[in-house]
């Protein structure tokens, strides 16, 4: 019985973990479905994720909070689209000035407007997404199996964490359905062909950045007013490149992005189960070790050694119209 509480336990904080790395997978996947290479999905969660909570702790008001994220991270979306579809430039170069914008302007601002070392103020209850109780979760929590399971499991998390996941079949639906999803491969694998077949490229491309910079302010946002309470420096840790990660490792496709995602967390989660563990046979388990897990998974990824990732073809290259 302790060890199914402890694997749900373990579950639990894998969904938790999980939802801004899917997020930010699936902000990843309609930009470079549509040939624009995004370093940048690490600089527009963390943009979004002080503007986030700064309103949020002014307003009081979560959902004002999520409104700036989204607004923020579409904000940088546009700037990164402007250098690199508008003027063609290096979309690397651009995504890690992004990076590397974001990450000194959020702790300057932070510092000059509440005087907390690049902090925000701690958000009360009323100012961040609480956790949701499914009906019936309290009667059962006691109940083997089925208590642990759908009070602990699937009731409990908040909003976002929901949204994440329910994203992922319509983020499907949307690119294998839809004219849109359509015409968004289109410009990703063949944009000569989309450009003669009547299809705006260049519309197409901004299109899914937009797509991009609202999913990448959701995910930011979870992590301010979610995950915690308020924002602190470097709270993305690197997830965007994790993300990032994932959505090669998935070769571009929701779903197993979604999976690489929830791999990801269930290492993270792991990872803090384990810190000062004293296991039989290893003994006292070092954390730095321990923390270090979902990253050097990541490095093994792109690095590619599970496989091979074959991004679509217009990936990285600029658009020049002919005639």
């Amino acid at each position: 019985m302790e060890s199914l509480t402890l694997l749900v336990l373990v579950l639990d904080s894998t969904l938790r973990l999980s939802a801004p790395l899917v997020l930010a997978a699936l902000a990843g996947l309609f930009s470079e479905r549509s040939g624009i290479i995004d370093i940048g999905l690490e600089g527009k969660m963390r943009g979004a994720a002080f503007a986030a909570a700064a309103v949020a702790a002014v307003s009081g008001s979560p959902w004002a909070g999520l409104a700036a994220g989204i607004g923020t991270s579409v904000l940088l979306a546009m700037v990164h689209g402007y250098a690199c579809i508008t003027h063609r430039g290096d979309q690397v170069v651009s995504g890690l000035a992004l990076n590397i914008l974001v990450s000194g302007l959020t702790a300057v601002l932070g510092i000059a407007w509440f005087a907390q070392g690049g902090r925000t103020p701690q958000l009360p209850g009323e100012a961040r997404f609480l956790p949701l109780e499914w009906p019936g979760a309290a009667a059962l929590r006691d109940v083997p199996v089925l208590g642990a399971l759908y009070g602990e499991l699937l009731s409990g998390h908040n909003l976002i964490v929901y949204l994440a996941f329910l994203a992922v079949p319509a983020v499907a639906w949307v690119l294998y359905r839809t004219r849109f999803g359509l015409r968004l491969r289109a410009v990703g694998e063949n944009p000569e062909s989309a450009d003669t077949a009547g299809v705006p490229v260049v519309g197409q491309r901004y299109r899914a950045l937009l797509c991009t910079g609202v999913a990448c302010g959701v995910a930011g946002t979870y992590l301010s007013l979610a995950q915690s309470a308020g924002f602190i420096n470097d709270m993305t840790a690197g997830k965007g490149y994790i993300a990032l990660a994932a959505l090669i490792f998935g070769k571009w496709r929701p779903v197993p992005a979604m999976l690489a995602c929830l791999l990801f967390g269930f290492l993270d989660a792991v990872a803090i189960r384990l810190q000062g563990a004293d296991l039989p046979v290893i003994g006292e388990v070092p954390v730095q070790l321990v923390q270090a897990l979902p990253y050097v998974l990541t490095v093994v990824l792109l690095a590619g050694f599970i496989g091979r990732a074959v991004p679509p073809r217009a990936l990285g290259v600029p658009y020049v119209k002919e005639g």
